[in-house]
């Protein structure tokens, strides 16, 4: 589910795009409405005696771990993916990101052995990849490099691939809603250098017109606070490599609100594709015995 509607924000990030907002506008304006949801939520409960509010880590260790998972999974994640388009095709920017579980495996088994896939594991992780290039591509099987805009998907896919690997000692230490409200507080913090280059968050465009408000409202409550908690509890529930699988649904998910939003075709390539990938996934959550 989470996968899912993460496959959808590209349409409505496209939408707020050609409404007049730039990638770190509609990025930092999302992070601002989860942050301070969560914020509440966790003051309330903490009120309430459901669980102590705290604002720090246990250490400045700790701490520094929550600031890289907002770097890498918040502000340089969303500022490379999105600027990769600026200098490369949206195809080869969706394909390099969209095999960033890839990385993600590949990163993880270098440092955890528990955490390495088996043979059959292995074989649905390289199917779903496979069924991931025959989504993007659709049968256009050109791929015009562009060594900038390539080298920043590939980037964005680095990072979350450093996401995934750093979640798991985060994970070990500490509850999901606290992470997940750092990763926001620190996503946001972290791209003060960016605005003191391109000042203003532009709200007066929002606000002025209802249909962005709505788009940016779902991306902030909805595709981050929400679906954040719920991927950082998957990966501690799932693990790292498995749970990490599953946004090779994320083109399939993109594809299909493009159709329904933005009249986008559907082709075969589409079809077998998604089959290809339905199926490795299926295969890479087959757990070790």
């Amino acid at each position: 589910m989470v996968v899912a509607i993460w496959g959808s924000t590209f349409v409505f990030t496209k939408l707020l795009l050609l409404g007049g907002l730039t990638p770190g506008q509609i990025f930092t304006q999302r992070f601002i409405i989860a942050y301070l949801l969560l914020l509440g939520y966790s003051l309330l409960i903490g009120k309430t005696g459901g669980r102590p509010f705290r604002l720090f880590s246990d250490s400045w260790r700790d701490e520094l771990l929550m600031l890289a998972l907002g770097v890498a999974g918040g502000s340089l994640y969303f500022l490379t993916e999105n600027s990769a388009m600026n200098y490369t095709t949206t195809t080869n920017t969706s394909l390099i990101v969209s095999l960033s579980p890839l990385v993600a495996t590949f990163l993880i088994s270098l440092f955890y052995q528990s955490q390495r896939l088996n043979r059959v594991q292995s074989i649905g992780t390289l199917m779903a990849a496979l069924g991931v290039v025959i989504v993007v591509l659709n049968g256009h099987f050109v791929l015009h490099l562009s060594p900038l805009g390539d080298s920043l998907a590939f980037s964005a896919a680095l990072c979350w691939g450093f996401y995934s690997l750093l979640m798991i000692p985060a994970g070990q230490r500490y509850d999901t809603l606290f992470i997940t409200r750092k990763v926001f507080f620190y996503g946001m913090f972290s791209m003060i250098p960016y605005f003191m280059v391109y000042p203003g968050l532009n709200l007066s465009v929002v606000l002025h017109q209802p249909p962005l408000l709505w788009n940016l409202l779902f991306l902030g409550c909805v595709a981050s606070m929400l679906c954040f908690v719920a991927w950082n509890w998957v990966l501690k529930k799932l693990g790292a490599v498995v749970a990490t699988n599953y946004v090779y649904f994320n083109p399939v998910t993109t594809i299909l609100f493009a159709w329904a939003i933005l009249s986008e075709q559907i082709t075969i390539y589409f079809v077998i594709g998604t089959i290809l990938i339905l199926v490795g996934m299926y295969l890479a959550d087959k757990r070790k015995k």
